[in-house]
């Protein structure tokens, strides 16, 4: 299937004169919790997003932004989910993961790369490949790239607590030979059509938002094409990580032990 193309591109130390009084520097307090924290494994935690007038000049602050609502969530101190940046335009090829979650209920998370970062739905019975199947998803906060190889346990009491399995992943693009600009369009308009190439799930797929108050509800359907089968149910067939092929419970126990079921 073809790929489409995406857009996704001191001077000298002052001192007082002689006789001159000066004030003394003013020192800028830091601001509560925007700190670095400890680190995991090495990793330095990344401070959570501030708006300031200079912010829009400030590089680094400007790339995190986007991802603000994910890092205030999580204390990378504790977690090892990877903290939130934005990298830099990488290339054509758009990426989707989904991730088996077992949190306060378990879930999948189905994640879209869009402009540098994961746009992201919780569904709670995961995808389904009958057409006349809708299934809810739940709008989230945008997640950074770098979540799409996690796999492992978040900590029991941190936003998320609980264990994550990579249950698919591929190459995803607009549908009707759309671009880049088709898929803003239709997720803006709540209406977003594409095309799966994972290892699971293939094929066109559409994400409809309904018109509900509150937090932004979606319904993830399977679009009628030669991938679709009622027949199967997709999620209970596989149970194993496309990455380690290791289970929900291996997982949570922190072992490395191989399915022979995919």
């Amino acid at each position: 299937m073809a790929t489409r193309k995406s857009a996704v591109r001191s001077g000298k130390k002052g001192g007082a004169s002689k006789g001159v009084n000066r004030p003394a520097p003013r020192t800028e307090k830091t601001p509560r919790g925007s700190g670095a924290k400890a680190t995991v494994s090495g990793r330095k935690a990344i401070p959570k997003a501030e708006a300031s007038p200079s912010s829009a000049k400030d590089v680094g602050a400007k790339r995190s932004a986007p991802l603000a609502a994910y890092n205030a969530k999580r204390d990378f101190a504790l977690t090892r989910e990877p903290a939130g940046t934005v990298p830099r335009a990488r290339g054509a090829t758009l990426h989707f993961v989904i991730q088996k979650h077992s949190a306060s209920h378990l879930h999948f998370d189905f994640r879209l790369e869009l402009d540098g970062v994961m746009k992201s739905w919780a569904v709670p019975k995961g995808p389904s490949l009958d057409p006349s199947v809708k299934r809810l998803a739940m709008e989230v906060e945008d997640h950074p790239i770098s979540y799409n190889t996690f796999e492992g346990t978040i900590p029991q009491g941190e936003y998320g607590g609980g264990t994550v399995l990579l249950w698919d992943r591929g190459t995803y693009e607009a549908d009707e030979d759309g671009d880049i600009a088709a898929l803003r369009s239709g997720l803006e308009r709540g209406d977003l059509k594409i095309v799966l190439n994972g290892k699971r799930l293939r094929g066109a797929f559409m994400l409809r938002r309904m018109n509900r108050p509150g937090r932004a509800q979606w319904l993830l359907i399977k679009r009628d094409d030669e991938f679709a089968d009622a027949s199967r149910d997709i999620v209970a067939e596989f149970t194993t990580s496309v990455a380690s092929r290791r289970t929900m419970e291996s997982i949570a126990k922190g072992n490395n032990v191989w399915s022979s079921k995919d």
